[in-house]
């Protein structure tokens, strides 16, 4: 989204900075200006400063300064463009879009509009499921039984979700509401021919999810006994994306500040129980691995991130997922660390059994990610032997390539040449000759006149109809009909044709095909940047969490835009020199920039849809085997089903 300078300081001028600023920090006048407690970093005298004439802030004692869109970036973790929509929502402003056709704000004003109102459907469950926590002594034994007080419910928003098909017939006039579906907050399915509803969350402790604002955008349900699931989390919404949101950072801003780091548990209850036990500055991923997003959205608020994660293989796996999502944003001011309790042991019970000190000292002996990094990278390679060292140079190639440019990159360089027995030269050419070789290079296509098949980046072909991206502009140019060739017919039925003599070569094909659908996406999206508002937080977080080199660049393509909003391919090829894996997203660009053949933005749309469609069914496969190998037949079960239903999908897309 590129917003006009000239909406930006009208929305500065109609602003007050001292209103702004007042709604966190208690300010008291003195002369010209207003002074309290910085809310960047403890004090005990104020040293905060607000100038209603300069329209400015500042602190005397960390440095922090700024106007009142910098301070929302800053103390509520928002973006450059959240923040300038909030101020503007606060004035009656509808925030423009250079780059947007009147269609495209139609449909952004519409969407958010319906953001708005689920949001309030969400705040009215929340408030009645709080309620009916007061008189739910079933539930209210359960938290007591967890060590939890009425006062950290109460801070978190705690509830309870009764018994019952439909109690939320008894909050909401109309029960048949689509918004109450698509707030997630009620399942609908037609049985029969008769539509059947009933209530999502029933006989659930009830954790409502906020986002930065303090809004209610989901919930996750915590059975009281062992029944299964056991967290229930709403489902993915025009509001809720699990791959973007965290649990208990509205909660833990001022924490994270005050402690100087984040604490990443696996659960609901562990960010309740540790902000009880001192820790307040714990959050959590919502039932999925950590994500790229998660890692940007943390470090607007801490310098440094600490995951905690079990001992056992499960937490292995996850903190290896976690630590691909950090890499991008391991920058020398900043540190990554990892916490493996022993088994037996979720944080909570950790801190009961040992206290809040031992907990405090296992913080801090935690491994930093430079260690775990070479750890993941040498797992099953034998350093005794040249094979294992090879291996392991292999293994740790796309982990350190993530790195962004620094010092601990440089460093790392020369410890994993050193375990390698090799050469930091040596190290580093023999990467440069792997990315080299990796990196898509331009081909022609074979004789045959058929486009090609759709080889994803796991090399798995996707099944027929063709995806439309090599249908809509992107098929090799038909050759010249030569003599001396059998020239088939194209119209699907009997063959026929004539033999020719005198051969005459092919004339050169106009196209060169990307190896594959990321290629193809991640393309588009640099040429094309104001695309990526368009696309959901799922294809947002699928686009992120893909291996390198994809992964990094979209992930860097993301922190562009949320800084400064949709740039062109001018100004982003000079910014993606210094990104991780730029070369490659320069090559991709510039290997179709040397045809001269841009195609409208029509067809990017459905181009960049079909890539998009090709990457989810790989992903889907991807889990599904995930899935098999876990013997967790109802995911597997669940997989199958959606990738039936997005295979139906595959045949030709229409554009917007």
């Amino acid at each position: 989204m590129a917003i006009p300078h000239g909406f930006i300081q009208d929305l500065l001028a109609r602003v007050d900075v001292v209103e702004v600023v007042g709604r966190y920090v208690q300010l008291r006048k003195t002369g010209a200006n207003f002074l309290g407690l910085c809310p960047f970093h403890g004090e005990k005298s104020p040293s905060f400063t607000v100038s209603p004439t300069k329209q400015f802030y500042h602190c005397f004692g960390c440095g922090k300064n700024g106007d009142a869109i910098r301070f929302l970036m800053e103390h509520n973790g928002m973006s450059f463009v959240e923040a300038v929509q909030d101020l503007a929502q606060q004035h009656g402003l509808q925030v423009p879009d250079d780059h947007a056709s009147p269609e495209e704000r139609a449909r952004a004003a519409e969407r958010k509009q319906k953001q708005a109102t689920l949001t309030d459907v969400l705040e009215k469950a929340c408030e009645d499921y709080r309620k009916q926590l007061r008189t739910a002594q079933v539930a209210i034994d359960y938290l007591k039984q967890r060590g939890l007080t009425g006062r950290i419910a109460a801070r978190f928003g705690l509830g309870y979700a009764p018994h019952g098909w439909h109690h939320l017939a008894s909050v909401f006039p109309d029960y048949t509401d689509r918004l109450l579906e698509e707030a997630g907050l009620v399942i609908r399915h037609d049985k029969d021919g008769e539509d059947k509803r009933y209530d999502r969350f029933r006989d659930r402790i009830m954790f409502p999810i906020r986002n930065v604002k303090g809004e209610c955008i989901g919930f996750g349900g915590r059975v009281l006994g062992d029944d299964k699931p056991k967290y229930l989390n709403s489902p993915e919404t025009p509001v809720f994306s699990k791959g973007r949101e965290l649990y208990g950072l509205f909660e833990a801003r001022d924490a994270l500040r005050e402690q100087g780091f984040a604490l990443v548990t696996e659960g609901y209850m562990d960010v309740v129980a540790l902000a009880q036990l001192g820790f307040a500055n714990a959050v959590a991923t919502l039932g999925t691995a950590c994500t790229p997003d998660h890692v940007h959205k943390l470090f607007r608020y801490t310098d440094q991130v600490v995951f905690s994660f079990d001992g056992d293989n499960a937490g292995r796996r996850a903190a290896h997922k976690a630590l691909v999502a950090a890499l991008p944003y391991a920058t020398d001011t900043r540190s990554i660390k990892f916490l493996f309790l022993p088994p037996e042991h979720d944080p909570d019970s950790y801190i009961r059994a040992h206290g809040t000190e031992d907990f405090a000292a296992l913080i801090k002996q935690a491994t930093p990610l430079s260690v775990f990094l070479q750890q993941v990278g040498s797992e099953d390679c034998d350093l005794d032997s040249a094979e294992g060292r090879a291996r392991m140079a292999s293994q740790t190639r796309p982990l350190w390539q993530a790195l962004p440019e620094g010092a601990l990159r440089s460093q790392l360089l020369a410890e994993l040449a050193a375990k390698t027995q090799l050469q930091v030269d040596e190290l580093r050419s023999l990467w440069q000759t792997q990315a080299a070789h990796a990196s898509p290079a331009p081909r022609r296509q074979e004789e045959s006149s058929r486009p090609p098949e759709f080889v994803g980046d796991y090399g798995a072909p996707m099944p027929p109809p063709e995806p439309e991206w090599l249908q809509g502009g992107w098929e090799p140019a038909k050759p010249a009909r030569r003599q001396g060739t059998w020239t088939p017919n194209r119209g699907g039925g009997r063959r026929t044709g004539n033999w020719n003599r005198n051969p005459v070569p092919p004339a050169p094909r106009a196209r060169v095909r990307p190896t594959s659908g990321a290629d193809h996406a991640l393309r588009l999206l640099l040429l094309h940047m104001p695309l990526w508002e368009s696309l959901s937080a799922e294809n947002h977080a699928l686009l992120c969490s893909l291996p390198a080199p994809h992964g990094p660049l979209f992930v860097w393509l993301d922190s562009q835009y949320q800084e400064h909003g949709a740039l062109a391919w001018g100004t982003l090829e000079q910014a993606l020199l210094q990104a991780p894996f730029g070369d490659t997203g320069l090559n991709l660009v510039r290997q179709y920039q040397a045809l001269g053949l841009p195609p409208e933005l029509q067809e990017v749309r459905v181009d960049l849809r079909s890539a998009l469609r090709g990457l989810q069914m790989e992903d889907l496969k991807r889990q599904e085997t995930l899935a098999a190998q876990e013997g967790d037949l109802e995911r597997m079960r669940q997989l199958q089903q959606q990738r039936a239903a997005l295979a139906a999908t595959l045949g030709p897309a229409e554009p917007d």
